[in-house]
């Protein structure tokens, strides 16, 4: 995907915008995405170049480097061996900075047990990515909650091709929320899953946000970044982006301006200083996206449509109009009445003032009411199935049926399934 400049309204970031504008700003591109990382960034504070095993646990922040971390730390040439040398046909997404494949490895408990993980292998090329490598490795290797992806450990080798980055996670069978609500899937999550999306979503945020010593700023929060576990369980996944949030005394961060078009705060882009508020932001988009099954911005729209949250507001306030905007897909099974609060919390979440917005934990306790208030039941498979398995968002082997799945592994099945890491990120400096 073309990379693109963040908007200034319509129009492009003031150019005197210091925020913006300051040259301690690094921008360097890999494959077909950019971002940029301040040279003083909280989390990426290291020398790439001298990023072994050792020196992954050195960085500037004591929040992140005085608490044990249980990462496990695997050779190359076990993470080669666990996904049969990086065999295409075990490639479940590729992103700018690097591909993720599907493999088996032997539990550190149990070595007679195999358990599938997800292996993110970054690009050699671009000391980018390898910050961004760095910054997960700070965030999740000390974070711990079921609506975050589990970081089991990493890889820091040195081989003869030059410096060798991974990081291994808990594999997700059922793809990313983007896999399904996708046009070009052939199935879709039901009305309750979808509301069960925006609670394990917003209670990851609070996670984040409220319930640590130190707050976490996500920073990229969107439906590709959201997977599903083999239970329907959401998690948040791919924290390259995310920002240590202001210390005591501070009302913000000031960064250079990085996210995916269509998700990030108007207050962010356009000075470049971050707050919780901003996620509290695209949180409102995402609940959007779920009920509508469009995407922020589709170009492939008319022109009136292509922009979500201007076509969506002459019938936001309207009752009789509103079910003219909700997914079609759905074909009629939802309850209304859940879906019209739904959208009034995305409203109080797109308060163009960043202080008029709630807190995560706030958010949290609204959607929780909503979700109490619909007789949702366990968590379902998507709608409509149809298609082979090698299709986004098409019918997958059965829960908890690894053995089945280590059949797959065996052959070389192939099951593109994992994408959250989408070449979709957009920059501005």
């Amino acid at each position: 995907m073309r990379c693109l400049r963040f908007l200034h309204g319509d129009g492009e970031v003031k150019e005197e915008d210091p925020v913006a504008m300051s040259a301690s700003v690094r921008s360097i591109s890999t494959t077909s995405t950019e971002r940029d990382v301040r040279s003083g960034s909280d989390f990426t504070s290291l020398n790439v170049s001298d990023m072994s095993a050792e020196s992954i646990r050195r960085t500037q922040y004591p929040s992140f480097t005085d608490r044990p971390s249980n990462l496990r730390v695997f050779s190359f040439a076990e993470l080669k061996s666990a996904t049969r040398n990086f065999s295409r046909s075990l490639m479940v997404g590729e992103g700018g900075f690097g591909c993720v494949y599907r493999g088996i490895i032997k539990t550190s408990d149990e070595p007679s047990e195999r358990i599938e993980i997800a292996v993110k292998q970054l690009n050699r090329k671009g000391l980018q990515g390898q910050k961004e490598w760095l910054t997960e490795m700070n965030v999740l290797g000390i974070v711990d909650h079921p609506n975050l992806v589990k970081l089991i450990g990493y890889c820091a080798d040195d081989d003869e091709r030059g410096v060798q980055r991974l990081l291994v996670y808990e594999y997700m069978p059922n793809g990313s929320v983007d896999d399904h609500l996708s046009s070009r899937s052939t199935s879709t999550l039901s009305w309750p899953m979808r509301l069960k999306v925006a609670l394990d979503s917003a209670r990851g945020l609070k996670y984040l946000h409220e319930e640590m010593e130190f707050q976490v700023i996500f920073r990229d929060l969107k439906t590709s970044n959201i997977l599903l576990d083999e239970n329907w369980n959401a998690k948040l996944s791919d924290f390259g982006l995310a920002r240590h949030g202001p210390t005591e005394g501070l009302t913000h961060v000031s960064t250079a301006v990085v996210g995916t078009l269509g998700y990030a705060a108007p207050e962010y882009m356009q000075t470049g200083r971050l707050t919780a508020k901003s996620d509290i932001w695209s949180y409102g988009v995402l609940l959007y996206e779920l009920i509508t099954g469009r995407r922020p911005i589709d170009r492939n729209r008319p022109k009136s449509e292509q922009k979500l949250l201007e076509w969506v507001k002459p019938y936001i306030g309207d009752k009789k109009r509103f079910p003219i905007i909700i997914d079609p897909r759905l074909e009629g099974h939802y309850n209304l009445k859940s879906m019209t609060k739904l959208s009034n919390v995305a409203n109080r979440c797109l308060v163009r003032m960043p202080k008029s917005r709630p807190k995560m934990s706030e958010v949290y306790e609204m959607v929780q009411k909503i979700v109490d208030s619909v007789e949702t039941g366990p968590p379902q498979p998507p709608l409509h199935y149809h298609g082979s398995v090698s299709e986004p968002g098409a019918k997958r082997t059965k829960k908890g049926s690894l053995k089945r799945r280590l059949q797959e592994f065996k052959f070389g099945c192939r099951n593109i399934i994992w994408r959250g890491w989408k070449p979709e990120i957009v920059k501005t400096f």
